[in-house]
């Protein structure tokens, strides 16, 4: 599979997350085996008005791998000019630009949909396809999108979306096969990803509960999708990454000590605190590093005292001690 001229294997994605995929744990991602990431969205319109902070989110270092920047807004001119600062941007030593444009037509809060934006964009596919067409006449980068199977159970219309996002000009189309009423919760529909790889002609990759290998291979059987995309279940394990490419290989996998868990973990925590300061990056990475330790002994116990750290140093001992009991 290929998104421009970026050539995927096996199509093994890292799902954008807000508040997660982070700088930090896409390097780690795709060091574990990530093909491609999603950016946490950002706001078009903070774009347009040159936010600082907006930026700095939509940096991309240049050792992560492909990585699509992902937008999010409900203005068709105003996305095509996000995508035209974005992909004209002159970044800055050690930072690239993204691999491509994501559209996000999938966030499902409030403060989001409330405004129109997100999922809230399901509810029009004519302004979808005008979303996409204003973005893809802006930037020479591919354009992607990710949407779910509808706003709610009575109102699935994934297809309709995914094919009107394709006439636009999407490239790929991402399908978290939930509603935006369910959230992250319930059943994922894996039918309704199968029937929106059927109707368009461009790569789908599906979403949803994919939290091992054996998730990740009856996924792509059920639904005939060129590749999945991991969000939640990346979350304190990266290395699952590693153990869906062991299997569609056919190769044996091993998973991961307890002292590689915490190495990974302390690894990633170096480098949120390298992009971001310890003051910002320990309160910001608690809930990732924490669930690390999720196989732990007294996992609970363990994560409550994270989350009272406020340096490196302590939650090095706090690892470090974990370790300990665990081996004694």
């Amino acid at each position: 599979m290929k998104i421009g001229n970026t050539e995927l294997r096996h199509g093994i994605f890292l799902a954008p997350m807000a508040g997660f995929s982070d700088r930090a744990m896409r390097r780690v991602c795709h060091e574990m085996g990530a093909e491609y990431s999603v950016t946490e969205m950002i706001s078009a319109k903070a774009v347009t008005f040159g936010d600082k902070k907006t930026f700095s989110l939509a940096r991309i270092r240049d050792d992560e791998g492909p990585v699509a920047l992902q937008i999010f807004g409900s203005e068709p001119d105003v996305m095509g000019r996000a995508a035209e600062i974005l992909t004209n941007r002159d970044w800055g030593d050690g930072n690239v630009a993204p691999s491509a444009i994501d559209i996000n037509m999938g966030c499902p809060v409030h403060k989001i949909f409330s405004n129109g934006e997100g999922s809230a964009l399901m509810r029009d596919p004519n302004l979808i396809y005008r979303i996409v067409k204003s973005v893809k006449e802006n930037t020479d980068l591919p354009v992607t999108v990710k949407h779910r199977t509808g706003v709610s159970a009575d109102k699935i219309n994934a297809v309709e979306c995914a094919l009107a996002a394709e006439a636009g000009g999407a490239e790929l189309i991402t399908v978290h096969g939930r509603t935006r009423v369910q959230m992250y919760s319930g059943d994922v529909d894996r039918k309704t990803i199968k029937k929106v790889k059927m109707s368009v002609h461009i790569p789908v990759i599906a979403n949803g509960d994919i939290i091992s290998a054996s998730d990740a291979i009856s996924m792509l059987s059920e639904t005939g999708a060129d590749g999945i995309a991991i969000g939640r279940g990346a979350v304190g394990n990266p290395f699952i990454f590693g153990e869906i490419i062991s299997a569609l290989d056919g190769k044996k996998y091993t998973p991961p000590t307890l002292d590689e868990r915490v190495e990974v973990a302390l690894w990633q925590l170096r480098l949120s605190i390298e992009d971001k300061g310890e003051g910002v990056a320990v309160p910001e990475a608690r809930k990732q590093i924490a669930s690390y330790l999720h196989s732990f002994r007294g996992a609970a116990k363990i994560r409550a005292e994270i989350n009272r750290a406020l340096t490196y140093v302590e939650i090095e001992k706090i690892f470090f001690e974990a370790l300990r009991n665990e081996n004694s």
